[in-house]
């Protein structure tokens, strides 16, 4: 990887970032400090956190943003801390309080009972997203709608929770003899891309009858990417911890090493064929025999065709001269 005299990459250096968030940052915030630490305006990420979470998010630089798209829809893995006994407006810690159980109500609450209604949330399901999202409606954000005060009805949406699970239980006496105990779940959830950990904290507790929000999310997987290989913002040294196109592409495709030629044809917008039929199902990572990821190639029986082309970072331009004659 080339770098400039400051020791940072060159300014087309591309690959994918993968940043463990701190509580409090916005997903903007992490983008924007990336942006300055890489030297380059060309930054994306592949799914945002809300500043009350932590966890994994991977960012993109330079070309290596054509990828992001096939980040998205990856499958994810977080853990989390579920509070029964009381519903917010926001579905987490950070809104409202719009109702809590009775006194007593969640100390009558077993290990069974809240796992048989856990259990009845996982699989293929149809969730209603947060209020406070992101999704668009009438081409405004949902969470800005309710903020203006206006009432928000969101379409429920088929989404695939694999793994729902309790690995903690700790209840949480009320400080105030006028309200109710509540309760402490540690939770991992592995899910679909699209799933709303907020809205299972809502459902869960409006399963039972208690209400419940989230107050703790970390999100430590996306697809093949683990949050213990992430670094935070504060300990990042872009050019040391850069993931090459090709390897990226690699975790998440099948790999098709080019040819020389195949990899100019393709660089150039060309079909190249296979010696025998290649699968099918889904891009390739294409990559040519210099370990340069030359595109995504989809093929229909041994003719292939590059559905997204990553063009060569730009060569760093060589020093100047020194005008003295000293090496």
């Amino acid at each position: 990887m080339t770098r400039t005299s400051a020791g940072e990459p060159g300014p087309r250096a591309s690959g994918i970032l993968l940043l463990d968030k701190q509580g409090g940052w916005t997903s903007h915030d992490l983008v924007a400090r990336t942006r300055r630490l890489a030297g380059t305006r060309k930054v994306g990420h592949a799914g945002t956190l809300d500043p009350m979470a932590t966890g994994l998010m991977i960012l993109g630089i330079n070309s290596s943003t054509r990828l992001l798209t096939y980040l998205v829809g990856l499958d994810k893995e977080y853990v989390a801390t579920i509070r029964l006994g009381s519903a917010t407006v926001t579905d987490d810690r950070e809104g409202d309080v719009v109702s809590t159980a009775p006194p007593g109500a969640v100390a009558t609450l077993g290990v069974d009972q809240v796992e048989q209604a856990m259990a009845q949330l996982r699989g293929d399901i149809r969730q209603v997203p947060s209020t406070v999202s992101a999704i668009k409606v009438d081409g405004k954000r949902a969470y800005a709608l309710a903020r203006e005060g206006e009432e928000v009805e969101l379409a429920a949406r088929a989404v695939t929770v694999s793994a729902f699970e309790l690995r903690g239980y700790e209840p949480q006496p009320s400080e105030d003899p006028g309200q109710g105990d509540h309760l402490d779940l540690l939770v991992r959830v592995e899910c679909s891309s699209g799933t709303y950990i907020r809205a299972l904290a809502r459902d869960l507790g409006a399963s039972l009858g208690v209400g419940g929000h989230l107050t703790e999310l970390r999100r430590t997987r996306v697809g093949p990417f683990a949050v213990r290989d992430a670094v935070t913002i504060d300990e990042l040294d872009v050019a040391t911890r850069l993931l090459p196109p090709a390897t990226a592409a690699g975790a998440i495709f099948e790999t098709l090493h080019l040819t020389h030629e195949q990899a100019v044809d393709l660089g150039h917008g060309k079909r190249i064929s296979a010696a025998e039929e290649a699968p099918g199902g889904g891009p390739l990572a294409a990559v040519a025999p210099d370990g340069r990821l030359v595109g995504l190639v989809e093929f229909s029986g041994r003719v292939g065709r590059s559905v997204v082309n990553f063009p060569p970072d730009d060569p760093v331009p060589p020093a100047a001269a020194d005008p003295t004659g000293a090496p």
